[in-house]
């Protein structure tokens, strides 16, 4: 008897202590959920505080092997502004959605907006400064350097829509053109490549640029037009975003563009007008409101970002106009 009631004892003390494992393995899943669950919810909005960087620090200067002594101040602008924003920075453009990045928006238009304004330019400098005349060949590194700018900002290493294999990510080929816009550059200091520096070519780059700028405010137009005062607007940020990395684009670009043509600008009388007209690309930049708000354009209490934006978008773009006509002349 006295056997049996101790295997009975002993029986109990098992299962008491089953019963405490699984108790305890019971709270650890629960602590190592809860963890989980933390994780997720700060995974995300703490990822993007840290990537968030809009960065439109007008005083920017590119440095290291970007700068090539002799070269064009445009084109060491150019490479700086892409090295910056694919290896100083994070290209969250096309970031997939296990990167606490992908939820962002502004940023990444913001970066898309630059490198649309550099490929523009890319162009202007294959087709019209890198070249003596329209009948002239054109620069090999120039045109690869157009070519790659014109590359989506949103494609990653991997692109099932396009193929199973791994393809190339839109940094790789932004680096690619950086490289050849800095070989162009030492080809430029040794006096092996072309860099017009005549009124005509300089012309063609204001007018084109004018032309890019004012799709821009046709695009604000149109969302106005259809969206304004909607209680929810996902997309005015997104338009904001993008000129305003268009207008930054621009800014750094023509600013390094009055030391390229420093003579033919002073020649012409156009130091103050090319200084009025980098002002109002520089009030496009400054303007940074917490909330992009798409109000109706005559509410009494809401502003309208959109519509503050492309005021001194045009201003810009009448005053790049009136610099062609000047030398038109």
């Amino acid at each position: 008897m006295s056997e049996i009631g101790n295997d009975g004892k002993e029986t109990k003390r098992i299962g008491r202590r089953t019963d405490a494992i699984k108790e305890g393995a019971k709270r650890s899943w629960k602590v190592f959920a809860l963890l989980v669950l933390l994780f997720l919810i700060l995974y995300y909005p703490i990822g993007m505080i840290t990537i968030n960087n809009i960065e439109d620090d007008t005083s920017f200067v590119p440095t290291g092997k970007n700068v090539v002594a002799g070269g064009s101040h445009a084109v060491n602008m150019m490479a700086g502004l892409i090295d910056r924003e694919i290896n100083v920075n994070r290209w969250t453009a096309n970031d997939p959605f296990f990167m606490p990045s992908a939820a962002l928006d502004n940023m990444p238009n913001y970066q898309q907006g630059i490198i649309s304004a550099l490929a523009r330019f890319g162009f202007e400098l294959t087709d019209q400064i890198g070249r003596t005349r329209g009948s002239s060949q054109t620069d090999p590194d120039l045109q690869e350097a157009a070519g790659l700018l014109q590359y989506s900002g949103t494609k990653w290493a991997w692109d099932p829509t396009v193929s199973l294999l791994p393809t190339a990510a839109s940094e790789e080929q932004y680096e690619k053109a950086r490289s050849s816009l800095i070989d162009y550059n030492k080809r430029l200091a040794e006096g092996n490549a072309v860099f017009e520096r005549r009124a005509d070519n300089l012309l063609a780059t204001l007018d084109r640029i004018a032309l890019d700028i004012g799709s821009s405010t046709a695009t604000i137009d149109k969302h106005i037009d259809e969206n304004a005062g909607a209680f929810i607007d996902f997309q005015a940020d997104n338009i904001f975003y993008g000129v305003k990395g268009q207008s930054y684009g621009y800014y750094m670009l023509l600013k390094a563009l009055a030391q390229d043509y420093e003579g033919l600008i002073k020649e012409r009388g156009l130091t103050n007008a090319w200084a009025q007209m980098l002002a109002s690309f520089k009030s496009v930049i400054d303007l940074d409101p917490f909330i992009v708000v798409n109000a109706t354009p005559d509410s009494q209490f809401l502003p309208n970002h959109l519509a503050a934006q492309a005021f001194y978008v045009l201003r810009a773009r009448t005053q790049l106009q009136e610099i062609s006509n000047i030398l038109l002349k």
